[in-house]
């Protein structure tokens, strides 16, 4: 029992996972799922009452059963009491002033990650304000490896998104070379497929590898369709970087999306063996979103939250090299408008970096979202100050397969024009040689014989 006075009035939570619920900052899955505040007030009194409560009970206390859910045991059975000890003493509200003092430097940050368990993360970030998740976020270096180095302080990679509603290989060949020749693709290539079927992803996996083998493109490429047809494909020779899948923060909401933990690391384990990476072994690419447990009717009453961060211990667990959140995809009925998507992009990022990942978002809306692109701006540009690690590219910012808003090449010059960010090394040495940018990094118009463009040319002839 846990309980908080404002005023006159007392109020009581009956356990761990009720009073997290209560102390999340409102949005409309938690009410959705009956577990939100019922006022501000009450929020208000549950963030008191949460603040008192110590880091320790979270280890003691697990939100969703141990025996119920290997979430839950994977998060308890790999936790690193070690890196855990010099933070060990603190209370959630100690740990929040801690995360903000200077003793809490990059480096340290980095030797407690594998300490904090995600329920830690969500906790603290619920007595935070905006500032606070953007500071901290900012602290949080990880860099990972594949073909390039991404993660740096200080750079911005991209995810090219070349996505088309009929998977033509020329439609979906045009908006990559657009994108390349804006500077795009130092995250990965990589393609939502309207379809599941194997010959057309294997189509889509040899051309993605034909032009980054024929430019000597130093990035990678990926195909976003399920784990298990990428297993199957990697079994029939295809060309595969990196393995995709969306996960979720329980046992039951992954089973949902038809994986376990067993699927994810067969999974890992073939890509390692393809050896394809030149720099790294980063070989997995994760996607999550706040309210993927809800809408699967399984939350266990847990809020959304911090089930989206307990998707970042699957997602640690297998070492990726690209982890975002697709953050306003699911809708209003989980973050209704631009404030809430705001608040949840803030969170997962800050989350997400906080366990040692190299969390990137994909800054979007629904179309029948309370929410614009000027809120997207708004989100891009603090997920920038705080360090992402990448975002979305897709032409015009209008995906036309998904059907949704994202961000646009012309978004990502922006936030690097605004904050002096920098391409991957490797990729901004490769657009240098290519004629693409100039010796400040900055876009060159694209002459008329450019190689990327003769060779769209040969693709449409």
């Amino acid at each position: 029992m846990y309980q908080a006075t404002l005023g006159q009035r007392g109020y009581r939570f009956g356990g761990l996972r009720q009073l997290m619920a209560k102390a999340s900052p409102a949005r409309s899955g938690d009410y959705l799922a009956e577990v939100a505040a019922e006022s501000a007030e009450e929020r208000m009194a549950a963030r008191i009452a949460l603040a008192d409560v110590p880091l320790k009970a979270f280890l003691q206390q697990p939100l969703v059963p141990y025996e119920q859910d290997e979430v839950t045991r994977l998060i308890i059975d790999s936790h690193d009491a070690a890196a855990f000890e010099p933070i060990s003493h603190l209370t959630i509200g100690d740990f929040r002033d801690w995360l903000l003092s200077e003793q809490a430097d990059s480096a340290m940050l980095a030797q407690v990650a594998a300490g904090i368990t995600p329920e830690m993360a969500a906790a603290v970030s619920k007595i935070m304000r905006n500032q606070d998740l953007i500071l901290v976020a900012k602290k949080c270096r990880v860099v990972t490896r594949f073909r390039n180095t991404i993660g740096l302080p200080g750079h911005l990679s991209v995810r090219l998104q070349p996505n088309h509603p009929t998977d033509s290989l020329q439609g979906i060949a045009a908006s990559m070379l657009d994108g390349l020749l804006y500077g795009s693709g130092d995250a990965v290539v990589g393609i939502n497929p309207a379809s599941d079927s194997l010959p057309l992803l294997e189509k889509l996996n040899y051309m993605l590898d034909d032009v980054i083998q024929r430019f000597a493109i130093p990035t990678q490429s990926c195909v976003l369709t399920h784990v298990t047809n990428t297993l199957r494909l990697m079994e029939r020779g295809v060309p595969v970087d990196l393995v995709f899948q969306s996960i979720a923060g329980t046992e039951a909401a992954n089973r949902g999306f038809g994986i376990s933990l067993a699927l994810l690391a067969e999974a890992q384990q073939a890509a390692l063996s393809l050896k394809r990476g030149t720099l790294g072994d980063n070989v997995m690419y994760f996607e999550t979103g706040q309210g993927s447990c809800l809408s699967a009717n399984a939350h266990h009453g847990v809020d959304q939250q911090t089930c989206e961060a307990r998707a970042y211990a699957v997602a640690r667990h297998f070492s990726p090299l690209l982890i975002n959140t697709v953050v306003g995809f699911i809708g209003p009925e989980y973050l209704y408008d631009g404030k809430q998507i705001i608040r949840a992009g803030l969170e997962d990022h800050f989350c997400g970096k906080l366990l040692g990942l190299p969390l990137g978002c994909d800054v979007c809306y629904t179309n029948h979202a309370e929410a614009d692109q000027d809120d997207m701006d708004t989100l891009l540009t603090l997920l920038a100050a705080a360090g992402l690690t990448f975002l979305i590219g897709v032409p015009g910012a209008d995906d036309i397969m998904l059907n949704y808003q994202s961000t646009s090449f012309h978004d990502a010059l922006y936030i690097r024009e605004l904050l002096g960010l920098k391409h991957a090394p490797e990729f901004a040495a490769w657009l240098a040689a290519m004629n693409i940018t100039d010796e400040r990094g900055r876009l060159r118009d694209a002459a008329a014989n450019h190689p990327l463009l003769l060779a769209l040319q040969g693709e449409r002839t």
